[in-house]
């Protein structure tokens, strides 16, 4: 008996290293936004104390991020990677056998929208929809004609502002008084909700979520009672060149973890974790304000969340995986 026993506990110390060599190191990507970062910080904490890797975080951004893992096969891990970016060479790279979709980092999809502060939806719930938004067009002073209402876009330059020129168009915004306000940066548009909110004045525009700044303000997507058209807006909302768009509300957008597939085949248990874990938006806009309050990096917004919600992280591991990330993280 005694001879068996011995024998078992070989066996099974035998199977944990071959697992962690399987695992081995795994570099992963440490992107430059608050959210990726936090994803990153998580996954390395979680593969190093809960399976036994060697997890080094390196520095990306997606677009050579992921031209790398396809041609290169480094970096091993993308946490959060907003696919729609480069789909096409995402595709080809799974078909050719290069890289993986391991699962989604945010369960509900980065999320685009038209929105009004809540305050306000509470004083009348009409306002939670676009004709409502018309109706009551003289609410949203325009910051320099008193005859003009506002209209928060994008600002010059980024993507978005394509999409939100072109839906405004769609829905005829101008007929019912509104003007296309371009606050000139993302911490102008920002800072154009944290104000409306210290004053509880009235406030629409684009913005998107997963953001702090959605994390600290509480706000309504108005309903523009189309639902989403995919083709629609792949085709012509989102171009340049779009001569008549209609209305649709934005598709969530894909935000997947993208592995390479040599890592995916050599850690097997790995890759069951990273297909599980995703956020809400809720949750990770949460996040983002308590990392913008408390002005932390990636590895502390990451020690606070594992910390403060085993709730859901458990959710995502094996009750003993679960044991040695608890105690790894009483030992910080």
């Amino acid at each position: 008996m005694r001879k068996i026993l011995a024998a078992s506990l070989v066996l099974a110390t035998a199977s944990f290293t071959v697992s962690a060599e399987e695992c081995g190191k795994v570099t992963i990507a440490d992107m430059n936004w608050n959210s990726a970062t936090l994803i990153a910080n998580v996954d390395r904490f979680i593969l190093d104390h809960g399976y036994g890797c060697d997890a080094e975080l390196v520095p990306g951004d997606t677009m050579p991020t992921g031209a790398s893992m396809i041609e290169k096969g480094q970096p091993d891990i993308a946490p959060e990677f907003w696919s729609n970016s480069m789909k096409a060479a995402l595709d080809k790279g799974v078909e050719e056998g290069r890289i993986r979709y391991a699962g989604s980092s945010l369960s509900e999809g980065g999320e685009e929208g038209f929105w009004v502060p809540e305050y306000m939806v509470k004083k009348d719930p009409t306002l939670a929809t676009i004709e409502g938004i018309k109706a009551n067009a003289k609410l949203f002073k325009h910051p320099e004609d008193p005859d003009k209402s506002a209209f928060l876009t994008c600002p010059a330059g980024w993507n978005c502002q394509i999409s939100a020129g072109n839906l405004f168009n769609a829905l005829e915004l101008d007929k019912s008084g509104f003007d296309l306000i371009d606050p000139g940066s993302g911490a102008g548009l920002s800072g154009s909700i944290a104000k409306a909110y210290e004053r509880e004045e009235a406030w629409f525009g684009y913005y998107w979520a997963p953001t702090a700044v959605l994390g600290k303000y509480k706000m309504v997507k108005v309903d523009f009672g189309s639902g989403v058209d995919e083709k629609q807006f792949k085709d012509c909302t989102t171009n340049e060149d779009c001569l008549d768009p209609k209305v649709t509300m934005y598709p969530p957008s894909p935000v997947d973890t993208v592995v390479t597939e040599t890592f995916a085949k050599r850690a097997p248990a790995a890759m069951e974790y990273l297909s599980t874990r995703a956020f809400t938006n809720a949750k990770m806009n949460a996040l983002l304000a308590w990392m913008e309050d408390n002005q932390a990096d990636g590895e502390l917004a990451a020690e606070q969340f594992l910390n403060e919600n085993s709730d859901i992280w458990m959710k995502w591991v094996s009750p003993e995986t679960a044991d040695k990330v608890k105690k790894a993280l009483a030992d910080l």
